[in-house]
């Protein structure tokens, strides 16, 4: 979580090395991904100002920043509650990403379309807890209060309703563990802590 300015640097500059993007952000042939990195840029803004920034004014400035934040996420399918992903997220593509508020995501988490995060019926506020460096494929769907551990590869379209430890594949309708490699040395980039 962005507890101060340095926090929040930090965070910027891990997204922006989770998209292997150079420090200058000119890509003409780039056009699609560009916004998806500007929403991750407004969501540790509104995240900064929600947790650090007191006063009437920096008040001000946060209730336009969450104004922005939502139209944004209307207008890319995402329901991404803020506080919820450590350093070095990278999403993927646009659509549907629905995720619960209560859950908590580690850092280099790389995220795809149609993926939700949920509690289960009746349990309010029991989410998944994600592990760092995991990667979670297209239509994944995971719920209930559940651990997944570090460096854990979510097949596309996985249903995930158990815990699971680190290093591992899971896949299928209910997932179960289908290689034990995972995502080790599989991203180009890895946040490490400061």
């Amino acid at each position: 979580m962005i507890k101060n300015k340095e926090d929040y640097k930090f965070y910027l500059e891990a997204d922006r090395k989770a998209r292997n993007y150079s420090k200058k952000i000119i890509y003409i042939g780039n056009r699609k991904e560009i916004p998806l990195y500007n929403f991750q840029r407004l969501m540790r803004k509104v995240e900064y100002y929600n947790n650090c920034k007191k006063g009437i004014f920096n008040k001000i400035i946060l209730l336009i920043l969450k104004y922005r934040y939502k139209s944004l996420s209307i207008k890319y399918g995402f329901s991404i509650p803020i506080n919820t992903f450590g350093p070095g997220l990278c999403i993927a593509h646009r659509g549907t990403i629905v995720i619960n508020g209560a859950s908590k995501i580690g850092k280099n988490c790389r995220i795809n379309i149609d993926v939700n995060i949920g509690t289960q019926m009746g349990e309010n506020g029991k989410a998944p807890t994600i592990g760092d460096n995991c990667f979670i494929g297209p239509g994944a769907k995971l719920f209930g209060n559940i651990k997944i551990g570090d460096n854990v590869a979510i097949g596309a379209n996985a249903v995930v309703n158990k815990d699971f430890g680190d290093n591992v594949t899971i896949a299928g309708v209910p997932a179960k563990v289908v290689s034990e490699k995972g995502t080790n040395g599989k991203f180009s980039y890895y946040v490490e802590e400061r």
